[in-house]
């Protein structure tokens, strides 16, 4: 039977921030079952003495001082409503702290919730339904919802606001040429809406790795890694920074190049989303190398009888991945030197990974060619170790001899490779 409270004698006997852990402890004793589902036998250890003995009051026991102390809870109700305080234990933690909250309810709840989610369908008032196909094909994937707790605070109305503003965003993707901001104040309102840490920006960027199933190497730089990936949206993120350098590439039509050949030229992130060259690529090699010290003196000594060379300047930018990208679509057959270390090695599985180049002078043999020729000195290769995808033997032989051949070293041979005619374009 259900009285009404005697709030005044319910805060004597349970109230007070000093017994504010205990009622802590007897309501997840509650709110770990149903309502009338709890089991009425309770062991409470590490208590207070004076917790042990407001139980023990209200228990109508002695105060015994034990480590852990048993607790009949229908005694407690019986106790309570005799002395006319109110119904239960349950109600009085209730009516002193707030509702007591079904946690096994409220979970399988949250689950649905997110479940419900996960197909796309957001059930709020203030937040439209996605409809971008590619934002719900990946929400079917397994990093999806983990995201979306993460970057939501495991709130459901926080996430389903993330999705409605990716939704708007991915709208407009691609968005050749467009700046970021610019973008950003388009579609949300705010230009730095999509700025790098921002939650949507960072929703946007999964869904874009995900539809273009492009991959993006470990040693890259947070920021220059989602650059690139802006980039492939054709969104501008520091458009004029570091631009890709080349020389001699072909195009259609010679009278729209900027650039002369046998001159070393760079390209823009800017020039290469917004205009676009058309590459008279098809078929052709295109050499690649890591140092522009290589295209210089490639440049230097070919002119325009120099291959098409593109330099990467280390681990590929923005810049660098966009014209790759477009030599690639555009039939290029590319071709990869770089430097024999551990980071050269890595910048070359990249490569050859992302844009399926072939190894240029890059194997084991090639190496040990290169230490007949290189001075004598102490080892310098450390760690940690990179394997080379492309040779097995290469970086065991490395190991054994420990020493960095940087890319300049052999630049005869490499220039020799790059001699031909007459460059196209």
């Amino acid at each position: 039977m259900r009285m009404p409270p005697d709030d005044a004698r319910l805060q004597r006997l349970l109230g007070g921030p000093e017994l504010a852990d205990l009622r802590r402890r007897l309501r997840r004793h509650y709110e770990r079952h149903p309502a009338g589902q709890h089991p009425p036998i309770l062991q409470l250890g590490g208590l207070a003495p004076h917790e042990q003995a407001r139980l023990a009051a209200l228990m109508g026991r002695p105060v015994r001082p034990v480590k852990t102390i048993r607790i009949d809870l229908t005694d407690i109700d019986t106790a309570l409503q005799h002395a006319g305080v109110c119904s239960s234990l349950r109600d009085a933690l209730a009516q002193i702290d707030g509702p007591l909250i079904d946690r096994r309810a409220a979970k399988t709840e949250q689950i649905q919730a997110w479940a419900t989610l996960a197909t796309g369908q957001v059930n709020t008032d203030s937040h439209g339904t996605p409809s971008d196909p590619r934002l719900l094909a990946w929400l079917q994937t397994p990093v999806a919802i983990p995201l979306l707790k993460r970057l939501g605070r495991a709130n459901i109305p926080s996430a389903a606001k993330l999705l409605s503003q990716a939704d708007a965003v991915m709208q407009h993707l691609p968005a050749p040429g467009m700046p970021r901001a610019q973008l950003a104040a388009r579609t949300l309102g705010d230009a730095h809406a999509l700025d790098d840490g921002q939650a949507v920006a960072q929703v946007v960027l999964a869904i874009w790795t995900q539809t273009d199933g492009s991959t993006l190497s470990a040693p890259d730089v947070k920021n220059e890694r989602n650059r690139a990936i802006w980039a492939r949206a054709g969104v501008l993120v520091n458009e004029l920074a570091r631009p890709a350098l080349c020389v001699n590439l072909p195009v259609q039509d010679s009278a729209t190049a900027t650039w002369r050949p046998g001159i070393p030229t760079y390209l823009s992130l800017r020039q290469l989303l917004r205009h676009p060259p058309d590459w008279a690529v098809a078929g052709l090699t295109v050499y690649i190398c890591e140092n522009p010290n290589l295209l210089a003196i490639a440049a230097d000594c070919l002119a325009d009888h120099c291959a098409p060379l593109v330099c990467t300047d280390g681990m590929p930018s923005a810049a660098q991945r966009t014209l790759l990208d477009q030599l690639s679509a555009a039939g290029a057959k590319l071709a990869y030197h770089g430097d024999f270390d551990w980071p050269g090695l890595q910048i070359a599985n990249h490569v050859q990974h992302r844009w399926h180049a072939l190894p240029w002078r890059m194997s084991a043999a090639d190496y040990m060619n290169a230490l007949r020729h290189a001075p004598q000195r102490p080892p310098d290769l450390g760690e940690p170790v990179v394997h080379a995808r492309w040779d097995l033997a290469l970086t065991p032989t490395m190991q054994a001899h420990g020493l960095i051949v940087a890319e300049e070293a052999v630049a005869d041979e490499l220039i020799q490779d790059l001699r031909q005619p007459k460059a196209s374009g």
